[in-house]
């Protein structure tokens, strides 16, 4: 099993938080080190430095910890839920736990299927804006130049009953945006 996890794979959602913790635990550690160093020593213009750089490292930090933040409320996905969606890989290109984020907008992607005929997502967060997402997916994916044929699917059991009725289309009836969509979602996505 790899131990890297891209964008769009299960598992994902863990990995990232494992990941930034470290990331951002490093820095603190680094903050403190520093902070430390500055208390040890008598030379005025060293306690100086050792401050202002202390608060320099504080920036990246943040810029660290601000998505991770916004992550922690939303949980990998069951093993469950992503074997039900297995069987599906075959009619549309899947991703899984992905949370794409706006300036107004979090929304947590437990699924999104890309198919010729749309990308459908399912979001299990009940209070969603749908409409509001469905707009800013639609007008990415038009920016994009591509279909602007988005949903965005809160119950689960729509969800399925959505990718029941997917239809297997042969690679040469294909428009070839999959690839497109696919990476527009990763980098919509933290």
């Amino acid at each position: 099993m790899k131990r890297w996890k891209r964008k769009g794979m299960f598992g994902y959602r863990a990995f990232y938080k494992k990941k930034q913790g470290a990331l951002v635990g490093l820095f603190a550690a680094a903050i403190l080190a520093q902070l430390a160093a500055r208390a040890m020593t008598d030379w005025e213009s060293m306690k100086n430095v050792l401050t202002v750089s202390a608060i320099i490292t504080v920036l990246p930090m943040a810029n660290l910890a601000s998505p991770l933040l916004a992550t922690l409320k939303y949980p990998s996905i069951t093993r469950d839920f992503y074997e039900k969606c297995r069987p599906y890989e075959e009619r549309a290109q899947m991703l899984y736990e992905l949370i794409i984020t706006s300036g107004d907008l979090i929304l947590p992607v437990d699924a999104a299927a890309i198919h010729p005929t749309g990308v459908y997502c399912y979001c299990p967060k009940k209070d969603v804006d749908v409409k509001k997402a469905e707009k800013y997916l639609n007008g990415m994916l038009t920016k994009w130049k591509l279909d602007g044929n988005a949903r965005v699917m809160t119950e689960e059991r729509t969800f399925f009953k959505r990718l029941e009725s997917l239809r297997l289309i042969p690679e040469e009836e294909q428009d070839g945006s999959a690839p497109h969509v696919e990476e527009l979602l990763r980098n919509l996505s933290i």
